[in-house]
């Protein structure tokens, strides 16, 4: 291609940021990628443990952590660039580090020096740890997403308050790496309290009675990264292990959301452009009419679109990223706007590729129905389009208990 996404040249990064982007971006085409369609096809809730292990070494299970605790200290445009990149290649192995950092989130949110201490080190170390946040439920979606219809969740996981501790009590469904990880940030709704109303986040020991891992799910996509269910049964978590405060979940959800939908959005470009890569490999070898693909006009306007698509969903959670690195509380407008946008350029870039590609994109040696699958991931997690426009709706509004 003459066109190239250089992520290290970013003007807003410093020395080390753009040193780690270059290396993560040989990372991901020479580590990442070739094992790809081979991830893909292994029992559910394997990992590739070597790769991981590789990732961890150039720091990506300690992205977000601060300097001074040992971490890279990237800013939240050097993490998306970085998921980005990742996704590129394969967008499971980004949510397995992805989905760690989304345990170290809250931590690093709510400042709470004696837990940061006790389990930021965690992920230093020489083996790599994983951990998850658990928000999901059977039966409650949006119920956790807009707090508007947090009276209405149903059958919530539910935290008994018992002397010093919180017993935790419920089912967590759908949690990426809870197969595998060892911590877990986990949403829990007070005894009592009406629906989700008195959600609280906890910060958890997974290795504990009271903690099984239930089913390990079959996902059509994302098959790299690990996903299943969390069963709390009176597993014990100590009352200094509440991040924020009692009943201070649903800001802290609403929070951590804004910062991972500008992530989401890097997920789902990377996997437009890996989309768009595909496309233009084959429209610049294939010969039909006597001509290149690309020279015949309906498919020069298809792969335009195609490349509109990656340039604009890169340009809107670059735009949300700079508000997440320099406004506090982030803004809740451009991380759903950036998260619409590339969850649908994902799918669009999918299926036109599979369409230009033909019947050699058909089969499954050839790859293109793992990026298919694996482009309907985004639209579903960290809010789906209808709970996005919501929030958008609400900020167009001005009323911001839309959301």
């Amino acid at each position: 291609m003459t066109y190239t996404h250089n992520p290290a040249d970013h003007p807003l990064l410093d020395a080390a940021e753009a040193a780690h982007l270059r290396e993560v971006t040989a990372f991901a085409r020479d580590e990442v990628a070739p094992g790809a369609a081979e991830r893909d096809r292994v029992e559910k809730g394997q990992v590739d443990w070597e790769t991981v292990r590789k990732g961890h070494a150039l720091g990506l299970l300690r992205m977000a952590i601060p300097r001074e605790f040992g971490g890279l200290g990237l800013s939240q445009l050097g993490i998306a660039l970085t998921l980005e990149e990742l996704a590129a290649a394969d967008p499971g192995m980004a949510l397995i580090f992805g989905a760690t950092g989304l345990f170290q989130t809250p931590l690093l949110i709510c400042e709470k020096p004696e837990l940061q201490e006790k389990y930021l080190p965690k992920f230093l170390g020489p083996e790599p740890v994983l951990a998850c946040n658990a928000v999901a439920e059977e039966r409650n979606g949006t119920d956790l997403v807009l707090p508007q219809q947090a009276p209405y969740a149903q059958d919530m996981t539910v935290a008994r308050r018992s002397g010093s501790e919180y017993l935790l009590t419920g089912t967590k469904r759908y949690i990426t790496n809870a197969p595998v990880a060892t911590y877990a940030t986990i949403m829990a709704n007070l005894e009592d309290a009406p629906g989700s109303t008195g959600l609280t986040c906890f910060v958890t020991d997974l290795e504990q009675d009271g903690v099984t891992r239930g089913e390990i799910h079959d996902k059509v996509g994302y098959r790299t990264a690990p996903a299943g269910e969390l069963i709390l049964d009176g597993a014990r978590v100590p009352e200094e292990n509440v991040l924020g405060d009692e009943r201070g979940g649903w800001d802290l959800n609403v929070a951590i959301g804004n910062l991972t939908r500008v992530t989401c959005a890097a997920v789902a470009t990377g996997i437009a452009r890996h989309a768009l890569d595909r496309a233009v490999a084959w429209a610049g070898t294939r010969r039909q009419g006597g001509k290149l693909l690309f020279e015949h006009q309906m498919s020069a306007r298809k792969l335009a679109d195609m490349a509109a698509r990656v340039s604009a969903s890169r340009a809107l959670y670059l735009d949300a990223v700079l508000k997440a690195d320099t406004v506090i509380p982030t803004p809740a407008y451009e991380p759903a706007v950036a998260k619409m946008v590339a969850d649908r350029a994902a799918i669009d870039n999918a299926d036109a590729a599979m369409a230009l590609i033909g019947a050699a994109a058909f089969q499954r040696e050839d790859g293109m129905d793992r990026v298919l699958r694996d482009a309907y991931g985004p639209r579903i997690y960290e809010g789906s389009p209808e709970a996005l426009a919501l929030v958008v709706t609400g900020e167009l509004f001005g009323v911001p208990e839309v959301r």
